[in-house]
């Protein structure tokens, strides 16, 4: 008798945590591969149909995998967004940067990468989707360097663009600005080094403190991601445009986003209070801002989704 009962209770309990984990459940998700460099997950509403509106998510800089992480900085950027769009009926597609799939391919060659290559996964992606014609409209959003890449990558092909965090100047005013104020007596310098690469030519880097952007297997990229200004990108976009930005983005700042918004004064502006850089809400210092980088269970801002879901509604 205690035996069938014990087999009772825990095929009930087994019954019930299926049934809690079904009720829970509030999106599905697909892997796909586009090609051998671009896999990614899929976000699927649960009440998808002919009016599903399906969103391209491309991560910044760097090795940044779909759910905006890099090796050993975790915090669930870009899956956490992910999520929370497919809950309010919109599909969603992420995907690593085709560095990882080189790196662990063993094939990464530095000094063959370029910017352009982004763009072109980019472009590869949403024609995937758009020949599926399973998608009501396809939106492309870009985040931090993303989000010109997906300006360029959008321009003719896509139904609308929202720029998270994207700055609004070019890589070389950005990266002077930043020597500025860490390391003033390093400006010239780095003025100069630019000004070569502005011009297409390389140089042989003679100050290791600047190996981190000037090294010359990296100038490649440097030359290809210069030659592209954000604010002429937008203004070349004939489609429905949102700029989101955080008043508390310690690497692109409000300011950048206003200039977007003077590019393609037809876009929508949003700026959200005390989000960061990567959609987190901080309420404390730097410091905090900073230690959110690398944690995974600190959900995005709560006033980030609504803005995106009601623009993409309205297309």
């Amino acid at each position: 008798m205690k035996k069938s009962l014990l087999v009772f209770l825990t095929l009930f309990s087994a019954l019930c945590y299926s049934q809690v984990e079904t009720v829970l459940k509030s999106f599905n998700t697909e892997e796909i591969s586009i090609n051998p460099l671009i896999k990614g997950t899929v976000y699927l509403p649960l009440k998808q149909n002919k009016k599903t509106n399906l969103v391209l998510l491309i991560a910044g800089s760097g090795p940044t995998d779909r759910d905006g992480n890099q090796k050993g900085i975790t915090n669930n950027s870009l899956k956490y967004v992910s999520e929370e769009l497919a809950k309010n009926d919109i599909a969603v597609f992420s995907y690593d940067k085709r560095i990882l799939a080189q790196m662990k391919a063993g094939t990464v060659n530095e000094a063959t990468l370029t910017f352009d290559d982004f763009i072109t996964d980019a472009t590869a992606v949403l024609l995937f989707f758009k020949n599926q014609k399973k998608y009501n409209k396809i939106i492309i959003a870009g985040h931090s360097e993303g989000s010109l890449i997906g300006m360029i990558a959008a321009n003719g092909k896509a139904d609308a663009f929202i720029s998270l965090a994207g700055a609004g100047r070019t890589i070389d005013t950005v990266l002077v600005e930043q020597i500025a104020k860490q390391a003033p007596y390093l400006k010239e310098e780095v003025q100069d080094n630019l000004n070569i690469l502005k011009s297409g030519k390389t140089f042989e880097l003679k100050n290791p403190m600047l190996a981190s952007i000037f090294r010359e297997s990296v100038q490649p990229y440097m030359i290809s991601w210069i030659k592209y200004n954000p604010q002429i990108e937008i203004a070349k976009l004939q489609m429905p445009v949102l700029i989101v930005n955080g008043t508390k983005d310690l690497q692109v700042a409000v300011h950048d986003a206003e200039l977007l918004k003077k590019a393609k004064p037809e876009a929508e502006l949003v700026l959200i209070e005390n989000m960061n850089h990567i959609f987190k809400e901080i309420k404390g210092d730097d410091t905090e801002n900073i230690q959110s980088y690398s944690n995974p269970d600190a959900p995005i801002a709560p006033k980030l989704t609504n803005p995106i879901t009601v623009f993409i509604k309205a297309l």
